[in-house]
């Protein structure tokens, strides 16, 4: 820390600090998040580092935060609220678990979690290689085994959690009993555009019955679906007011005297 950091950038790196360890990043997890360099970020966490409007807002991004609140402590104070075990997301492939996942995850002050992520670390294969090689039955086996040390970790932090969690009956027995499983659903319609958008062709290619496939997994998956704690509509809204959303429902759900 430099001996008279200006009171602005002071605040930015308290804040920056505190958001990066709350997601337990390493300084260069977060530097490439927000593409900046690790030298630089170092800077701005020492509040020495005169940052740009714009790796501002890369900044903020990559925390699932707003601007103003790397800026103005007092005007965007932490959580009303504590949650005391995960936060688990689930939905379909294109829900926008992982996009909502960190902003709420922000706006709760706990880390983000991606669940693929801690499997792909336990396999050390990519996903579709490991299905590949695999098969389906194996990855679920996986999928428990992560569920089931997530949990028995008891930390409060933000899961996305695989699509298809629930095609597993104890998983998902144990994820609801373990954490606050909240439900985004969406349309068949958004789910497509959203992977799409994503930049990923498959579910189009070589498959022209892809539409009509995913409505009826999606029917399927419904009534499961339905037994998470919370189930928010994401369908026509934008990632930050879905996650404002959750993050009211959690309020009302975890602390409803507050």
């Amino acid at each position: 820390m430099v001996d008279h950091p200006h009171p602005l950038l002071d605040t930015l790196a308290r804040r920056v600090r505190s958001l990066r360890e709350g997601r337990q990043w390493t300084r260069s997890r977060l530097a490439r998040e927000a593409g900046l360099s690790v030298r630089f970020l170092a800077r701005v966490e020492s509040g020495d580092g005169n940052i740009s409007v714009l790796r501002l807002q890369e900044l903020a991004r990559a925390l699932g935060v707003t601007a103003d609140r790397l800026l103005n402590r007092e005007s965007m104070p932490g959580p009303a609220f504590r949650i005391e075990r995960p936060v688990a997301l689930v939905g379909l492939r294109g829900a926008g678990k992982s996009t909502v996942g960190p902003l709420l995850a922000g706006r709760l002050e706990v880390p983000f979690v991606e669940m693929d992520d801690r499997i792909l670390e336990e396999s050390g294969l990519p996903l579709d290689q490991l299905f590949e090689l695999h098969g389906e039955r194996y990855y679920r086996q996986l999928e428990r085994q992560t569920v089931r040390t997530i949990l028995d970790e008891n930390r409060p932090e933000v899961i996305s959690a695989a699509g298809g969690v629930v095609n597993d009956r104890e998983t998902w027995e144990m994820l609801l009993a373990g954490a606050t499983v909240v439900w985004l659903r969406a349309t068949p319609e958004d789910h497509w555009e959203r992977v799409i958008a994503q930049g990923d062709r498959r579910p189009m290619a070589d498959h022209p019955a892809a539409m009509q496939e995913l409505r009826s997994i999606l029917r399927h998956r419904e009534p499961v679906y339905a037994r998470a704690h919370i189930t928010l509509d994401s369908s026509g809204i934008g990632p930050d007011e879905v996650a404002a959303v959750a993050y009211r429902r959690l309020e009302e759900l975890v602390a409803p005297g507050v």
